[in-house]
């Protein structure tokens, strides 16, 4: 499998990546418009994909979208779309009905927390149990027609073991749990980093350092 672009993102492009996922957002809900690059970092030019993660602070903190700018794994290792461009469509989509089942509302844009999820290698593994490494590596699976993701920092913010990780990232796909352990069903890792606004349209968090 290829593999996407290596790049490394310091955290000024790493903040740049969350404000131009935010302007993505507000854009779309607000207007109704795709949100422009414009003249983009030079880390932005890269062709690799990226991950859109939108939480609300209501509540329990609920997700309220998430998305990647490709369609399979054979998308995001090809790396079809340059950095910007691949975080303004994430982000678009997680702001979207497609998403977790309701687009995002213009009252709720003060009270969502955005992430940015940007990918470096993808790893093709037989055995993910004993390669992922919790907080590191997030997991992609791909089966009977069907695949889903999760970032690498999930499994750790939920406190999760391995076993837990990969099913529900399964079922986040639509699989049964245990279908990643399936000939049928690929598994692959990725190792990204994982920029965070640490509140609603506050500063910038380093969550996945590489």
């Amino acid at each position: 499998m290829s593999e996407a672009q290596s790049i490394h993102l310091s955290e000024d492009d790493g903040v740049r990546a969350v404000e131009l996922a935010r302007d993505s957002v507000e854009a779309f809900v607000r207007n109704g418009q795709r949100e422009q690059p414009g003249s983009m970092r030079d880390a932005f030019y890269n062709r690799t994909g990226a991950f859109v993660r939108l939480k609300s602070t209501r509540g329990r903190g609920r997700l309220r979208g998430c998305a990647g700018a490709h369609d399979s794994v054979r998308d995001l290792g090809n790396g079809s779309k340059q950095l910007g461009h691949a975080i303004v469509e994430a982000a678009i989509n997680a702001a979207s009905d497609s998403s977790c089942g309701s687009e995002v509302e213009p009252a709720e844009l003060d009270t969502i927390r955005v992430s940015v999820c940007t990918v470096s290698n993808l790893i093709l593994t037989d055995d993910p149990v004993a390669d992922i490494e919790l907080g590191k590596h997030g997991v992609i699976v791909d089966g009977n027609g069907q695949y889903g993701w999760m970032y690498p920092t999930v499994p750790v913010e939920n406190d999760w073991s391995v076993f837990e990780y990969l099913d529900r990232t399964c079922r986040k796909a639509g699989l049964p749990n245990g279908a990643w352990e399936s000939d049928d069903v690929v598994v692959t890792l990725f190792e990204g980093q994982v920029f965070e606004e640490t509140e609603p349209n506050g500063d910038v968090d380093v969550r996945n350092r590489l």
